[in-house]
C-alpha cells in the first residue's frame, strides 16, 4: 500500500448520514473515523441502514468499487414486512420495475421467516439510491430494518455497531480484484429457496 494512504472499514449504526459534512449538524460517518488523514465514503448507505462502509483516501479504488461498470457487489440483510412468497422472490431475483427504471437482478434468499415479518438475503451490484428498499417496497414487503453485511469480498461479522478497523493489505488488494474481476464471470445464478 502507498504511504499516506489509509482504507478503513466502518460499521455504520443507522441515524449516521454518509457523507463528510452534513448542513443538519447530523452525525457523519466521517465523524467516526479518525480525523487525520481525511477520508471519504466509498459509495453510500442511507440514514436508516446500518452495516459495512469502506472509507478511504484513494480515489482510485473508490471510483473502482463505485463505478456501476464494475458492479461489486453488496450483501444486505433486510428484515421486512411480510413473509414474501416465492413468485415475489422471483420477481426480486429477475428485476422489478422501479419508478427510475428496472432493477438489475439481484440474488435473494429467504433467511427467516419470523411469522408476520421475514429476513432476506438480498446481493445486489448497482448502487442506486435506496434500491434494496426501493426494490422490496414495489413487491408489497417494506424494509422494517436494513443492514449491509458485504461489500464485494469483504465482511466482518464481529465489527460492533460505530466501530472501525483498518482494511488488512489482503482485504485492499481483494478489493482491486474484485472491481477488475470482468463482470461476465460473476455468478448470476438465482439461489434456490
Amino acid at each position: 500500500m502507498r504511504d499516506g494512504v489509509v482504507y478503513y472499514l466502518l460499521n455504520k449504526p443507522r441515524r449516521v448520514v454518509t457523507t463528510a459534512r452534513d448542513p443538519e449538524g447530523r452525525p457523519t460517518a466521517v465523524d467516526l473515523v479518525p480525523t487525520e488523514p481525511r477520508v471519504f465514503p466509498v459509495g453510500r448507505l442511507d440514514y436508516d441502514t446500518e452495516g459495512l462502509l469502506v472509507l478511504t483516501n484513494d480515489g482510485d479504488l473508490a471510483q473502482l468499487v463505485t463505478h456501476p461498470r464494475h458492479g461489486i457487489e453488496k450483501t444486505y440483510l433486510a428484515e421486512v414486512s411480510g413473509v414474501p412468497s416465492r413468485a415475489t422472490i422471483r420477481a426480486l431475483r429477475e428485476g422489478v420495475t422501479l419508478e427510475d427504471g428496472r432493477s438489475a437482478p439481484a440474488r435473494v434468499r429467504l433467511v427467516q421467516d419470523l411469522g408476520v415479518n421475514a429476513a432476506l438475503e438480498i446481493v445486489v451490484h448497482e448502487g442506486r439510491n435506496r434500491i434494496v428498499r426501493r426494490m422490496c417496497e414495489a413487491v408489497g414487503h417494506p424494509v422494517r430494518r436494513l443492514v449491509r453485511t458485504r461489500v464485494g469480498p469483504i465482511a466482518d461479522r464481529r465489527l460492533a455497531p460505530g466501530s472501525w478497523r483498518a482494511l488488512r493489505p489482503r482485504e485492499v488488494r481483494a478489493l482491486y480484484a474484485a472491481a477488475n474481476e470482468p463482470a461476465t464471470s460473476r455468478s448470476d445464478e438465482s439461489n434456490p429457496d
